[in-house]
């Protein structure tokens, strides 16, 4: 297996050279842009397996760049850590809903910056060793978890790594309630520093991409959030709120 890619996407070239030189030392396979055009175009060029992208770059903007790469199938499942200097929650719950896996606030210790790359790397691997043909399905939604497709109905839905997983974790007990805080820990891993809000965002997000079936995403107030069961669906039910 070669070495990991890491694109980094900042337009501070002194940080990055830091970085370069840090990711490099622990093995990593390191490439530099220094605006958002670059990034897209070094992105789509080095297929890398993690980004490491500023929200604040020229020509377009980090948040604009993670859209992008979310939609191009050369990036679309690529590790995304966004780098900024933003600290309100607002700006964490943003970076979300781009489909970043992961957020880090400057200033930040490389070393910690390091550990969240090899956790994310962990939990693609875990991921990579699922059964061949490992199925889940209610309702009309079809997960296949290990190729990351997913269908409601006939119609395949696009779904960020985060949303799949999400997902994943409702669909596997139909009728169970989860917390918010329990959904961080089984679906994004429980070292991932995210804010129990951000699962709304994704939540959200899932429910637009599915459609008519966005109704089988139930809200359970005051608790968090279920898949329904089989014997409640109907597709004339109406699609609840966050």
């Amino acid at each position: 297996m070669g070495k990991t890619k890491v694109l980094v996407v900042e337009d501070d070239k002194s940080l990055s050279d830091i970085l370069r030189y840090n990711l490099e030392k622990e093995g990593y396979n390191v490439f530099c842009a220094y605006d958002g055009r670059e990034g897209l175009e070094q992105a789509k060029l080095k297929k890398p397996d993690v980004i490491l992208l500023d929200i604040m770059l020229p020509s377009i903007n980090g948040l604009d760049v993670c859209r992008q790469l979310r939609k191009a199938k050369e990036t679309k499942a690529a590790s995304i850590i966004m780098l900024t200097a933003k600290t309100e929650d607002l700006d964490q719950i943003g970076g979300f809903e781009a489909g970043a896996d992961d957020y880090v606030v400057k200033p930040y210790s490389v070393s910690v910056l390091l550990q969240r790359i090899r956790a994310l790397q962990r939990r693609r691997l875990a991921d990579d060793e699922k059964p061949e043909n490992e199925m889940l399905s209610c309702n009309g939604v079809t997960l296949d978890l290990r190729r990351y497709r997913a269908f409601a109905g006939e119609q395949q839905i696009e779904l960020t790594r985060s949303e799949f997983k999400l997902l994943a974790t409702i669909l596997a007990n139909p009728g169970r309630a989860y917390e918010r805080s329990e959904l961080i820990e089984s679906a994004l891993g429980d070292d991932t520093l995210v804010l129990e809000r951000t699962i709304d965002v994704h939540i959200r997000a899932i429910r637009r991409k599915m459609g008519d079936y966005a109704h089988l995403v139930e809200t359970v107030r005051g608790i968090g959030y279920r898949f329904q069961e089989e014997s409640e669906s109907s597709l004339s039910n109406p699609q609840p709120a966050v």
